[in-house]
């Protein structure tokens, strides 16, 4: 159940330091005061434009006039956004411990040190931050440590800024003072923050970054992805009825349905070779990689009996012999195969797909963009026989790995959320308690390559703490794998 606190005052920091935390880049302030922990307040976004001292280092985050591109301060009002509870606080006078804290912040070694020369103490509060519900617009008040709010605000800690589990381990490396584990993707965060307000793919790099970073919550991150509808008409330009309904010719009706097999298979990741396109006698398409793959595309209710000696004959004709003997041959068609067509594939050994089949391909590729690995598709490309079963169970086999993935990553929420961060071990026992039958139960060393896959930079499902070996590693949650069921 959350908790409901009524909040009265609010504490002035300065307006990139209110930003940072709302972003989930630092969860600590440097108040004027000593904080009691469990003490909860409003977050004041004050001017800071003359403490040229507290200017933030990230200099492409947050401009030098200290304004945002969504200001806090807006003439003579000021839009609180957030609330903090103050869950610890410390006292910082050691010289040597301002470059690890600066580190940790947004705030310049520079600046720290300065400050600890004008006063005895830094305070360093740590901040559990939760959003409003909506922004509080006040008049701006003359700064102090605390400003009174205009009337009382009635909140919950529902809407926290980072998980339980995140902000415990971010905590821990500020207590310890522990250096960040990727300063490089903080760096590439910060170049990105100016891309990203006009270009989509930026933003969702963003986004991908701060997750795994741990400066947002553990809710899935939503792809912000291209116009995929086109992959739905793959089957239906493959059914030449369809002819009749838009009164196209029966070459029109091929043609498109050879124009999406190409963007298919090119989407898939094959790379087309447009040079050996072209019209009557031209090959309707060859992949030259990461495997030569030569394709004909039928269009219609049936594939007729010489389609497989035309794309012999086809192949024959622009590649040279070593080029097509080894290459995957590969006819492509929504209707059934003729008895003469079925028998003639053995022969020549060409592999048929039907169209609907290519599609399922390309939908688990949409869903999950590296879910199909083509090199481990190849053998799958049975020759000689129609392999809609094959590719089936493929897709199969791809859904059941994802599966499980995404219960390994549920095994460590349940775990974080419950203790301290779990070790390869504890992983692989809550796994096989919750999730395994009694023939599908996961070793240690298959839990350790997964959690190693999961907690790399290039996914971010899962943040790992090294330890003296994989026994001692620690591993905590980011985010969840969704799946579509």
């Amino acid at each position: 159940m959350n908790q409901s606190i009524l909040l009265q005052t609010a504490l002035a920091l300065p307006v990139p330091h209110i930003e940072a935390l709302i972003q989930g880049r630092m969860i600590a302030a440097m108040p004027r005061m000593f904080l009691n922990p469990g003490r909860t307040f409003a977050l004041y976004p004050a001017d800071n434009s003359n403490m040229p001292l507290m200017k933030p280092k990230q200099m492409s985050l947050f401009p030098e006039s200290g304004q945002l591109e969504l200001p806090l301060v807006v003439s003579d009002k000021v839009s609180i956004k957030a609330w903090a509870k103050c869950e610890l606080c410390q006292m910082v006078n050691e010289a040597e411990s301002l470059e690890a804290l600066s580190r940790l912040t947004i705030w310049k070694t520079e600046a720290l040190q300065q400050i600890l020369q004008q006063r005895p103490f830094i305070f360093v509060a740590y901040l559990r931050v939760y959003l409003l519900p909506q922004p509080l617009e006040m008049s701006v008040h003359p700064s102090g440590n605390f400003v009174p709010l205009p009337k009382s605000l009635n909140v919950t800690d529902s809407t926290p800024v980072l998980s339980e589990s995140i902000f415990a381990k971010r905590r821990q490396k500020l207590e310890k003072l522990e250096p960040p584990e990727h300063p490089e993707l903080e760096e590439l965060q910060s170049a990105l923050v100016q891309l990203s307000t006009t270009n989509p793919k930026a933003k969702q790099l963003d986004a991908e970054i701060k997750m795994f970073l741990g400066w947002s919550s553990d809710k899935p991150v939503k792809p912000i992805k291209p116009d995929l509808s086109w992959i739905k008409t793959i089957a239906a330009l493959g059914n030449r009825s369809i002819e009749l309904e838009e009164k196209k010719s029966n070459y029109q009706a091929g043609t498109d349905f050879e124009n999406i097999t190409r963007q298919s298979l090119e989407f898939l990741g094959f790379k087309i070779e447009n040079a050996y396109k072209g019209g009557a006698g031209g090959l309707d398409l060859f992949c030259s990689q990461p495997y030569p793959l030569v394709g004909e595309c039928k269009a219609g209710r049936l594939i007729p009996s010489r389609t497989a000696e035309e794309l012999i004959k086809l192949g024959g004709m622009h590649l040279s012999r070593d080029k097509f003997l080894e290459s995957t041959k590969l006819v492509i068609g929504p209707g059934n195969p003729s008895v003469d067509m079925l028998k003639a594939a053995q022969e020549w050994k060409v592999s048929i797909i039907n169209a609907m089949t290519l599609q399922k391909l390309v939908e688990l590729k949409a869903k999950y963009p590296g879910a199909v690995n083509l090199v481990e598709l190849k053998p799958y490309l049975e020759m000689g026989r129609q392999i809609d079963d094959r590719i089936n169970d493929y897709i199969q086999k791809v859904e059941r790995e994802i599966r499980l993935r995404s219960q390994i990553i549920q095994a460590v929420k349940q775990l974080c959320s419950d203790s301290d961060f779990p070790t390869v071990v504890e992983i692989k026992v809550q796994y096989n308690a919750r999730f395994a039958t009694t023939d599908s139960k996961l070793t240690n060393e298959s839990v350790k390559d997964l959690t190693i896959e999961l907690s790399s930079p290039l996914t971010g499902y899962l943040g790992r703490i090294k330890g003296e070996n994989w026994q001692s590693d620690r591993f905590y949650f980011l985010r969840d794998l969704s799946l579509d069921d």
